[in-house]
Parts: C-alpha cells; structure tokens; sequence
C-alpha cells in the first residue's frame, strides 16, 4: 500500500478527516501488535504503575543550528516526563545533558516516537533506526524541500507539544525489499524507502542493463542508470530523472530511466506486487547500487538487482490533516494564483 493512516489520540484532526482515511484506534492500542515491538517499560510508583515514556531524538550533529535545538527539545520533553535518548554515534555532538545515549543500532527500541531534527538526509538516517523496531517517525525540516518532514523549524514549539499529549496520526509508507545475485548466488540485501537506483560506476562509460518486470523482459537501455522508486521516493531520485509525482496514497512501483539512449525509455508505473529486475550485462563496466543514497552496494558485471515491495513500512507520524496535494504545492513554491475553485461552489460543495 503506498501510505496507510491511523489516528492514535483524538485532538486537531477532524473525524471525518480521519474516517476517510483510516480506522479509528485508541492511543498506544498496537503495542505489541507484532513481535517486532516491544512493550514499554513500567515502574510502580505509590502502588501505581506507570508508564515509562521514551522518545529517541535524531539529529544533524554537525550543524550549530540543529545541535542547539536539539537540546532544547531534549530539556523540554525531559521536563515534561519523556526519557529522551541520542544514539552514540551523536552523542559527542548532542549529547544534551538530559539524554540517555543508546547504542546507535538498538536506539530506537522501546521508543514510542523518533524526533529527527534535520534535513531528508536526517530523515532518511532516522527512518533507519526508527523502522527497525516499527516506531513512528517524525520531522522537523531544518533543510531545503524536507519532503519527509512534518513540520518547518518555526514549528517546534507545536511539535514538542503534540508529541507530550500524543497527538499525531501514524501513516505507514511503502519501502522496497532489495536483493543483488550474481551467478544466482546472492551478494547483497538491503531496503528503501524513497528508491533503489542502479548506476553507472565510471563517468565516461554508459552502463549497458536489461530491464525485467515480473519475469519478463522489458528493453535493454543504455544509460547512466535506473531508478525503482516508491510512491514516497516519487518526489526525490525519480522526480528529479523525470519520473511523475505519484500521490502516497496509491500504491505502485515506478521505474524511471537516467538518460537512456533507446527510443523507449520513459517512466512506467508499475503494479505494488510487481518485481523489478535491473540486469548489469556481462560485456559491460560494473555499477553501484545506492538505496536512498545511503546504502551503497558494488555491481559487477553480470549482477542482478531484484526489487519488491518489503513487508515493513516506514510508519511516519504526521500532525496535520493537510491533503498531499498542499504539500505538493508548499515545498515546491508551486503558482496557484487566480484558482478559484472554491468560490465556484456551493455550501455544499457542490458546483453551482
């Protein structure tokens, strides 16, 4: 499914809103949905067992500006009786003093939320840690587009509040499950949340790949590489290949050529069920294969790279009720002036 909606405590989202979008669930009612989960920890305080509430707070440590406010959250969820954890790998740059630091694979276990202060690059480091233990992930943009963040740094003051009364709706995305072979014997796996690009490894040569769609081949491309996205990723990689902006809510699978030289090389979209095969040629250089530009696996010649949908979401936690499209329209500046579509309906929304 491209994204999936539900609403953990009532509070700023309209019911109707919520209904068209997902069934209603109580606040923390899936812990333990899975055994992916842990349920959080409790003490017993005057005979009274309470819950000991954790967030994980990710940050870009070599940014003053990001440092500084992450401690700032820090201190103010600390106050308000949230144990705040900072992955090691951070700690020697964040390392406020009301966090716990967590070694960086296991850091977002037992949490019910990962804050992640920082640009998409941010975003997609926490969306690591966070999907590993199926935690919900929440942005603040301090950079350019933050395609994946749910609020702008002026906003922060309303994040650390929403997060201390739980008011945030999680939608799950679709990441793709990838896999190398060569030689039918596997090298590599790893996944994406954005896209899978295949690349070529040296300027100067073309990268030569046969694409296959669900056992089937497709056209042999000439090309500085292949990008297999997600609805998510359409916005990022793809977008910028060419690909189209595909609404998160639909679920698909896009393949988008980097400058192909073959009469057909345009993006296609693609069935969710769908497997992509992307074929490095055996008379060709080797390439590398980067998943959200994060993860980075070398190609030799004759590699295969084979791309699903994965079992596992990446479950964004999101705040506003805002439809895609004016999300669309705010991180791309894109003109809207002299719409008037809604001047042209009735009180019942119907046109007149």
């Amino acid at each position: 499914m491209g994204s999936r909606t539900r609403h953990l405590r009532g509070g700023g989202i309209s019911p109707s809103w919520a209904e068209r979008q997902c069934r209603v669930l109580p606040a923390l009612a899936s812990w333990g949905r899975t055994s992916r989960r842990r349920r959080p920890r409790t003490s017993d305080r005057g005979g009274t067992s309470v819950t000991l509430r954790r967030v994980l707070l990710v940050t870009h440590g070599g940014r003053a500006e990001a440092v500084s406010l992450a401690r700032t959250v820090a201190q103010e969820l600390t106050d308000a009786g949230i144990e705040v954890r900072v992955a090691s790998d951070e700690a020697t740059a964040v390392a406020p003093s009301a966090a716990v630091v967590i070694e960086s694979d296991s850091a977002a276990e037992g949490c019910e939320l990962v804050v992640v202060l920082g640009g998409d690059g941010t975003i997609l480091r926490g969306a690591e840690l966070a999907r590993a233990y199926d935690v919900p992930l929440l942005g603040v943009n301090l950079g350019h587009v933050g395609f994946l963040a749910e609020a702008e740094v002026d906003e922060v003051s309303t994040v650390v509040r929403a997060v201390v009364d739980r008011q945030w709706v999680v939608e799950e995305r679709t990441t793709l499950e990838v896999v190398v072979t060569i030689a039918n014997a596997e090298i590599g796996r790893t996944w994406a949340l954005n896209e899978a690009s295949v690349e070529k490894a040296s300027r100067e040569r073309m990268l030569d790949v046969v694409v296959e769609v669900d056992g089937r081949p497709l056209s042999r491309w000439g090309c500085d590489g292949v990008v297999a996205a997600t609805p998510t990723g359409s916005t990022a990689y793809a977008f910028s290949a060419g690909g189209p902006v595909v609404w998160p809510e639909v679920e698909a699978l896009l393949v988008v050529p980097i400058s192909a030289h073959a009469l057909f090389a345009r993006p296609l979209v693609v069935s969710p069920s769908s497997t992509i095969a992307i074929e490095v040629l055996p008379t060709t250089a080797g390439g590398v294969l980067w998943c959200d530009g994060r993860r980075l696996i070398e190609l030799p010649a004759g590699a295969r790279v084979e791309i699903s949908r994965h079992g596992v979401p990446v479950r964004l936690a999101r705040l506003h009720a805002a439809p895609f499209t004016d999300r669309l329209v705010a991180k791309f500046g894109l003109p809207v002036e002299g719409w008037r579509g809604i001047r042209r309906r009735g009180e019942n929304g119907a046109a007149p």
